[in-house]
């Protein structure tokens, strides 16, 4: 069985996330780590794996980004992926949920994984959906928010939560299932691990060709270059602006208590809020 976990490189927590107005894009130009929620989509493989009741021969860290992206695919690699796969190409910038979607698809194609895990967003976009994009390609079944995946012969035994409470759902593989942060505790990767992350299998798409050693184009990958990239994508950003400043609250220091709480009910029937 191979899994194959879709992961993306965003900007780092500590970032503060800022449109640029000159394209409409988020301003990657920062620090960027490995997207936390994936992080579970991993970890989910690596205790599929070690479960036994399912053998994994092998696990995939795939990506579509900017060349920056492969440090994201050696985070995932030192988490437990086997290999990894790098989808990159000036084309593919600006791509939108659907044309992402649809070139990931394209790059899992030849893997042809028996099952494909990813995290239930992203850190930056949040939009929740690639998942049902990529499934939707691939003509696989699609779950999301799922929190407990168990094994029950040759499907799987998914629960996810719902706004009404939970689902129980079984898939059959293959399948496209989108975890939730409550599925798992992500291990720490070893000294060991991150040290020889580097030296594991990485491919890049559509990449070079070894005997011209001239660029290859989408087309090596079987991507229609008019469906991907800013032209290529159906959502058009308009313009952005920053949210109104907030003035500063009121803070009252008073020691005596009695006249604090006499300033908080003045203030409160003030505004006619009691």
């Amino acid at each position: 069985m191979k899994i194959c976990v879709l992961v993306k490189e965003v900007p780092d927590a500590a970032v503060e996330k800022r449109i640029d107005p000159s394209t409409g894009r988020m301003d990657r130009s920062g620090e960027k780590n490995l997207n936390p929620y994936d992080t579970h989509a991993i970890e989910a493989a690596m205790q599929l794996r070690e479960g036994g009741a399912m053998q994994v021969d092998e696990i995939v860290a795939v990506t579509m980004g900017p060349r920056s992206a492969v440090r994201a695919l050696h985070k995932a690699v030192s988490l437990g992926a086997d290999r990894s796969v790098h989808l990159c190409d000036d084309a593919l910038a600006g791509s939108d949920v659907a044309a992402t979607g649809y070139a990931l698809s394209k790059a899992l194609e030849p893997e042809q994984p028996d099952l494909v895990l990813l995290g239930q967003q992203s850190d930056d976009g949040e939009c929740y959906t690639i998942g049902a994009v990529v499934a939707d390609h691939l003509k696989m079944p699609s779950l999301t928010q799922v929190i407990k995946l168990d094994v029950e012969g040759g499907a799987l035994r998914c629960e996810r939560q719902a706004e009404y409470g939970y689902d129980t759902v079984a898939v059959e593989l293959p399948a496209v299932i989108a975890v939730g942060d409550a599925i798992n505790e992500p291990r720490y990767p070893s000294l060991k691990a991150i040290m020889g992350a580097k030296k594991k299998p990485l491919e890049t798409l559509p990449g070079v060709d070894p005997e011209t050693e001239e660029p290859r184009t989408l087309d090596f990958v079987h991507i229609d270059a008019s469906l991907v990239g800013a032209d290529g994508s159906r959502v058009q950003c308009g313009e952005y602006k920053d949210p109104p400043a907030k003035s500063a609250g009121q803070i009252i220091e008073d020691e005596d208590p009695t006249e604090t709480v006499e300033k908080i009910i003045a203030w409160l029937d003030e505004r006619k809020l009691i």
